[in-house]
């Protein structure tokens, strides 16, 4: 004869007290705005520089060797002298400047997207295109100082604008506009092509069409007829032509509010791109 021993099983319950000292005390934290967490983000971007400063030499170096080279080398020959040519010049050098180094965002996604960084980030209960915006902003800075470096170098070698402090900072500030929307262009290459040197090839494929053939180095005159067609719709054509405005004190509404529509649509349709893409991804 057998016989079958049941074990009871007693389920723990615990008390009150002592779920309370596990458990935090405080009210749970708000779930932070889509501000906030874009302005995170982008101190994060901030906070790389600080700990790999060479990431500035495209912003200092790079603008200063541009500046002078093509001042000393275009100067004479154009222009008749460097002091005259740096003139019409810097304006344009400025916005070739600032305007190529926006391809370092899309690289700089694209390596975060291969170390696993952004598979993080996209568990994280905060908006969800935070991650991207807040790269571009932690880039404006670096716009800023590229900026700056250059109309530096720029009031050195003998730059005078005749709008004065208010026409440079105006120049600057709609330079970084529309940089700033130019940025998503290259977050959405950052997100679909597969290493950071296919995101820099694209990117000179698109940059050097865009800044040389324009209104940078002479003016669209001298060209021919079936160039100057694209110069006339060449994005940066209309930005050089609204900055030299504003920093000779005459601001063109025009070719401002040209530029500032072409930010608007950049946004629109390459942020819907670049976050389509990084949902699906």
């Amino acid at each position: 004869m057998s016989t079958d021993t049941a074990e009871s099983v007693t389920a723990y319950a615990p008390s009150r007290d002592t779920l309370g000292a596990v458990l935090a005390r405080a009210d749970r934290p708000k779930r932070p705005s889509a501000l906030s967490a874009s302005l995170t983000f982008g101190w994060r971007a901030v906070l790389k520089i600080k700990h790999v400063p060479e990431q500035l030499f495209d912003v200092t170096a790079f603008p200063i060797i541009m500046t002078l080279m093509f001042t000393y080398l275009f100067g004479g020959a154009l222009a008749g002298s460097t002091g005259e040519y740096l003139q019409f010049f810097l304006p344009g050098i400025m916005v070739t400047s600032v305007v190529m180094i926006t391809m370092y965002t899309g690289v700089g996604l694209n390596t975060d997207i291969e170390k696993g960084v952004f598979d993080r980030f996209r568990t994280l209960p905060v908006w969800r295109p935070a991650a991207l915006v807040g790269m571009i902003f932690g880039d404006v800075l670096r716009y800023i100082l590229a900026a700056t470096t250059i109309m530096v170098v720029g009031l050195i070698l003998g730059f005078r604008p005749e709008g004065g402090f208010p026409g440079v900072v105006g120049g600057i500030a709609l330079l970084v506009v529309f940089s700033f929307a130019f940025s998503w262009i290259w977050t959405m290459f950052g997100l679909f092509l597969r290493s950071e040197k296919s995101v820099m090839g694209v990117s000179m494929l698109v940059l050097f069409p865009l800044t040389f053939l324009s209104n940078v180095f002479v003016e669209p005159s001298t060209m021919p007829g079936w160039l100057q067609a694209f110069v006339e719709v060449n994005p940066v054509t209309h930005l050089v032509s609204a900055i030299r405005s504003i920093m000779a004190g005459r601001p063109d509404m025009a070719e401002m509010t040209w530029t500032l529509v072409a930010s608007a649509v950049l946004v629109l349709v390459f942020g819907s791109l670049t976050m389509r893409l990084y949902n699906r991804k």
